[in-house]
């Protein structure tokens, strides 16, 4: 495929998909995508404006307020959830390639993430007719019939990354949806793709007007979406920064709020385990997506006799890896998303030096390209905790090796960060491996790999977070439970 491929998936880049269909903007503003690898214009999309916003919440007000969905059984929820899952599985190509044009993923990756997607509402379609959404119980304080309810929150506002705009936009708007809520979807403005071409499965799949909106705005104009008290919750996926504004905002209303946030995510090497296959899976787990990832591995803390050892095993395979066109098949690492990431990272590196951090492999622009958001796998050793390469999420292709003392001391290291997103423990010992991840202070921790997972469910401890994605803890959050205590049973639930 060619570097940069002239995307043909998008039929409606200058509108807005609200009240069931797609509607003009309220103005002329656009939003230009940049294609990472060759800084050509990719796609240009509506910029949403105050007006736009308004709209969206309000056809998604009249949609819970009003309309049929939030009244639905969860089974005949299913029905439309499953129908939008099958309208998206006929796009996956399209899917993939918009999102490793607009964000550098390697192709090949997308390609096999991507089917994923559609799995997520299939699999939210089947807790329409297994979640216990109605509970009987016997009342202990008068009444004879008591029921716990699980209702739908209301209108959602589910704000979407871009590193991974697809798979987090399903993990928010599936649960959101077999759950009755009715949806606002804002997508990020350097990856509205994915976004735009999911609005064409809804339409497919023929939901009520208003349960599904979408729009494309900036920072600016997304607040007024989360101050908008016609929305009663908010899903964010982002930075921490931008997730304590929102928390801030939605406090003083006291609406309801999901944070999925960063990560400075630790990997504990113990000493039975080999360096090499060490070095080798960390290339995988902190360069996923060039290391535009809140779960990347980026501070690996390995005992300080073999800090050397295993500097020297991560810098062979960083500086082995090809980087290039996302879409060559045999490109191992991608660009970065932006010129802004790319002078972010470049920003880290240089503070990394400044403290007095070896710079082992990488730290500059891979000479052969010329052109394109590239910086090269970079690994630094001999860092200190409590240096700010060590201490903020960089996001990008960059890990830090930082010595410790003994197994205790590699806990303490790995606890002392103001975030707990994702963690690993390498070490061929089973009973060993648990008991160091029952210590780790993080929402997810693996064994000998990045192991997260939304199956399960996938959330930070401290600032990576507030609430879980995935799972039936994923759902969870988009309902709120109501206790009915009666005289007797009713007779429509005596026949269920």
């Amino acid at each position: 495929m060619s570097s940069n491929p002239i995307n043909q998936h998008i039929s409606h880049p200058g509108e807005f998909f609200v009240g069931g269909d797609w509607i003009a903007p309220s103005s002329g503003a656009r939003i230009d995508v940049i294609q990472p690898g060759t800084e050509e214009l990719y796609l240009s999309v509506a910029e949403a404006k105050a007006a736009d916003v308004d709209s969206a919440v309000l056809a998604a007000r009249r949609a819970f307020d009003l309309g049929p969905w939030p009244r639905m059984s969860p089974s005949e929820r299913t029905v439309y959830l499953r129908r939008i899952a099958q309208a998206m599985a006929k796009h996956n190509d399209a899917f993939a390639t918009l999102w490793s044009a607009q964000t550098g993923l390697v192709h090949s990756l997308s390609k096999a993430i991507i089917p994923s997607a559609a799995q997520t509402f299939e699999y939210y379609a089947g807790l329409g007719d297994s979640y216990p959404f109605i509970e009987r119980h016997a009342p202990r304080a008068g009444g004879n019939f008591g029921l716990l309810v699980r209702e739908p929150v209301g209108v959602v506002a589910a704000i979407v990354p871009w590193n991974a705009p697809l798979p987090l936009l399903c993990f928010k708007v599936a649960p959101a949806l077999i759950a009755g809520c009715t949806v606002i979807v804002k997508a990020s403005p350097e990856a509205p793709g994915e976004a735009l071409l999911f609005a064409e499965a809804v339409r497919e799949a023929g939901l009520p007007e208003g349960v599904v909106n979408i729009i494309t705005a900036d920072r600016e104009v997304s607040e007024l979406l989360v101050r908008n008290p016609a929305v009663d919750k908010v899903t964010f996926t982002g930075s921490t920064a931008a997730g304590k504004k929102i928390a801030g905002i939605l406090t003083d209303r006291v609406a309801r709020v999901s944070l999925e946030l960063g990560g400075k995510n630790a990997a504990v090497i113990l000493d039975d385990y080999d360096l090499t296959a060490a070095a080798q899976t960390l290339s995988a787990t902190a360069l996923y997506l060039s290391g535009q990832a809140c779960g990347a591995l980026t501070r690996v803390i390995v005992e300080r006799s073999r800090h050397h050892a295993l500097v020297e095993a991560l810098s062979g395979v960083f500086s082995a890896l090809k980087v290039g066109d996302q879409f060559d098949p045999d490109t191992q690492v991608g660009p970065l998303a932006t010129a802004r990431q790319r002078q972010r990272v470049e920003g880290y590196i240089a503070k990394g030096k400044a403290e007095g951090a070896v710079l082992a492999a990488g730290g500059g622009r891979p000479r052969h390209l010329e052109r394109g958001f590239f910086v090269e796998p970079t690994v630094f050793g001999n860092v200190d905790n409590s240096m700010v390469i060590a201490r903020e999420e960089i996001f990008g292709p960059v890990i830090c090796v930082i010595p410790s003392d003994s197994d205790a001391d590699s806990i303490r290291i790995a606890n002392d960060s103001d975030f707990g997103l994702n963690a690993t423990v390498y070490t061929n010992d089973f009973d060993r491996a648990y008991q160091v991840a029952r210590q780790i202070r993080s929402g997810t921790v693996g064994h000998n790999a990045m192991r997260g997972d939304f199956a399960i469910g996938w959330g930070g401890f401290k600032q990576s977070g507030i609430g879980r994605e995935g799972s039936i803890p994923g759902l969870q959050p988009f309902l709120e439970s109501k206790t009915i205590i009666l005289d007797g049973e009713p007779p429509q639930l005596s026949k269920s």
